[in-house]
């Protein structure tokens, strides 16, 4: 068998790793730093290195956060996040994260202002949002506004502008907060077109946190309307716990875009884009329905056996991160109670925590290390202060552009850059002639399938199964 034997070596200070490919015979010395090492080394040999997933793969140099998954740790910027939670706001999460380091109180009221100035968005933003069928995602309706957005400010487009427009730290600032400043007025907005509402203008007067529940909410009451503080403070601490999680699917797809110097709107897009996945961003939504799909605290021992027999999925358990707990399901645990006393009890808290109950006593989960994690809780919260289920994610994106935009900026002004060209392991076809005359008739797979019209659902429905429908 054909093998490549690696052995580290520590020697006066030296922190290598000697690689031998027992094909030829050739070693090769491999240097570690911060416990890496370079995947290019192994072009020596002619190979490259093979990670489905990005599971054991390190592409950037970060400051931006810290998770150790088996210890439960998270950190922005070396601060824990139990302690932000507690003691910090939103707005001086955003700022800590954009500039790494916490504002003075000078600077996080001048933050504060200018988040709020650039809460205003260009009247063609509303026009376009008025465009969307009433049942338009609102998810799907974020993502194509933020792309648009864009298209407002091509004085700072790299394709149009130059392509070193971003050097400049008064362009990136400017950026930043357009997209976190106007991020809860788009969301807000909307929300209120998929309920056939009209659009809220920002308060200036209010907190950032405070004016997007007042955005969405507003009636007839006018400037004068005050969402519920204890709500309000909910929602803050929400907003910092999903500001930002490391290079998780979306803040990849941020990077990877900023690799190519698209502009941010559309990297940004693209980050909105992943989000929307029911694995990544959509799991807090995931979670809910499968509450609701369950009913009741008896229908749980069912549900929990149709899980171990594959036949049904526990939402809401487990991290592709964290293998003990997730720290941020913690905190969430902890304000629920606080905004009960003010919504009501939500009926789905008993199935949800008779659900936790089960799972973490039973063997089967805890052999796999299926812990809450965020999504399980924060579902009730949204769905207790009024939130509909197809927000949630939007709820998940406002804050988490901070995030985004943290390593846009990072990734920028990396003097290590690189534009994203992952390799394949090409596995198709070897080279063969086109023959037309054979007309290729499909033997198996895919094109078999396609011949069948098995790709396409028929919608030629006779008129009497029409009626039968409709009856």
């Amino acid at each position: 068998m054909h093998r490549v034997a690696v052995v580290a070596n520590h020697v006066a200070g030296k922190d290598t790793l000697t690689v031998t490919d027992n094909r030829s015979g050739k070693s090769i010395e491999v240097k570690i730093k911060d416990s890496t090492i370079p995947a290019t080394d192994f072009k020596t040999f002619g190979l490259k290195t093979y990670d489905p997933g990005y599971m054991g793969t390190i592409c950037c140099t970060s400051k931006v956060s810290f998770i150790d998954g088996g210890k439960g740790i998270l950190r922005y910027r070396g601060i824990p996040i139990e302690q932000l939670a507690e003691k910090s706001t939103y707005p001086e999460v955003s700022f800590l994260l954009t500039y790494g380091e916490l504002p003075t109180k000078d600077q996080l009221v001048r933050w504060e202002k200018d988040l709020m100035r650039h809460a205003v968005v260009n009247a063609d933003l509303e026009a376009l949002i008025k465009t969307f069928r009433y049942n338009a995602h609102p998810v799907g309706m974020l993502v194509s506004i933020m792309a648009a957005m864009g298209t407002l400010y091509p004085e700072s487009n790299p394709a149009l502008a130059g392509q070193g427009i971003y050097k400049d730290r008064g362009v990136r600032n400017k950026e930043v907060l357009r997209i976190i400043g106007s991020a809860t007025t788009v969301s807000a907005m909307c929300y209120r077109h998929r309920m056939g509402l009209p659009f809220i203008q920002p308060n200036p007067d209010l907190g950032y946190t405070e004016n997007f529940l007042y955005m969405m909410d507003c009636g007839h009451e006018g400037p004068s309307y005050k969402p519920n503080p204890v709500l309000v403070q909910a929602l803050d601490i929400l907003f910092m716990l999903h500001a930002e999680h490391e290079l998780n699917c979306s803040t990849s797809a941020m990077r990877h875009l900023a690799s190519s110097n698209v502009d941010v709107y559309t990297a940004a897009s693209a980050a909105t884009g992943a989000l929307y996945g029911p694995r990544h961003g959509g799991a807090n939504e995931a979670v809910l329905r499968m509450l609701v799909k369950i009913g009741s605290v008896d229908k749980i021992p069912e549900f929990i056996k149709n899980v171990k027999e594959g036949k049904e999925k526990l939402m809401g358990f487990g991290h592709r991160v964290y293998k003990n707990f997730d720290p941020r399901a913690k905190i969430v645990r902890t304000i629920c109670d606080k905004v009960f006393a003010v919504t009501g009890k939500e009926p789905l808290l008993d199935v949800a925590m008779e659900l936790e109950k089960i799972a973490l006593s039973d063997e089967y989960f805890i052999k796999r290390k299926l812990y809450p994690n965020v999504d399980f809780y924060s579902g009730l919260i949204y769905k207790a202060m009024g939130f509909p289920t197809d927000m949630f994610t939007v709820l998940f994106a406002i804050p988490r552009f901070s995030g985004w935009l943290a390593h846009w900026q990072e990734w920028t002004t990396d003097p290590e850059n690189r534009i994203y060209r992952p390799f394949q392991n090409y596995q198709g076809y070897g080279e063969r002639a086109y023959d037309a005359a054979k007309s290729a008739t499909p033997v198996g797979g895919d094109a078999t399938a396609y011949a069948r019209g098995s790709f396409e659902r028929r919608r030629d429905v006779s008129l009497s199964d029409m009626g039968k429908t409709y009856k």
